[in-house]
């Protein structure tokens, strides 16, 4: 079955530029996302309990956004971390993109809100 593009958008009392050190340094996101992460020539190896995935950085955009492709998955699939500003509120957002089967999305979007939470933790939001 094909896996469907979706988009989680979640507000964040934080600068851009701290917040995209979070989700583009292997420094970062070993804070809240992986139990390490290291990057080599544009690969970066995210471990989990001893599990090693490995991701591609397909594109990124210095304190704007941060594209990777999981070296597993099909080529048009990624996930992406963008940082948009509210036109309204003048409030940081951080969106995340992913894909997952039309009928795991909504527990792939409870992890990813577990992991933000550790985010926000971590920036002491």
């Amino acid at each position: 079955m094909a896996k469907q593009l979706y988009t989680l958008e979640f507000p964040v009392r934080c600068s851009p530029v701290i917040l995209f050190d979070f989700l583009a340094s292997p420094a970062g996101l070993q804070e809240w996302f992986a139990d390490r992460v290291d990057d080599r020539d544009n690969i970066f190896s995210f471990t989990w309990n001893g599990t090693i995935e490995k991701a591609e950085v397909l594109e990124k955009e210095q304190d704007k956004f941060i594209r990777f492709h999981w070296l597993h998955t099909p080529k048009e699939e990624f996930f992406e971390f963008k940082i948009e500003k509210s036109e309204v509120t003048n409030q940081t957002i951080l969106v995340i993109k992913d894909f997952a089967e039309k009928k795991e999305i909504k527990d792939q979007s409870m992890v990813w809100n577990y992991q933000v939470k550790e985010l926000f933790h971590r920036l002491g939001n």
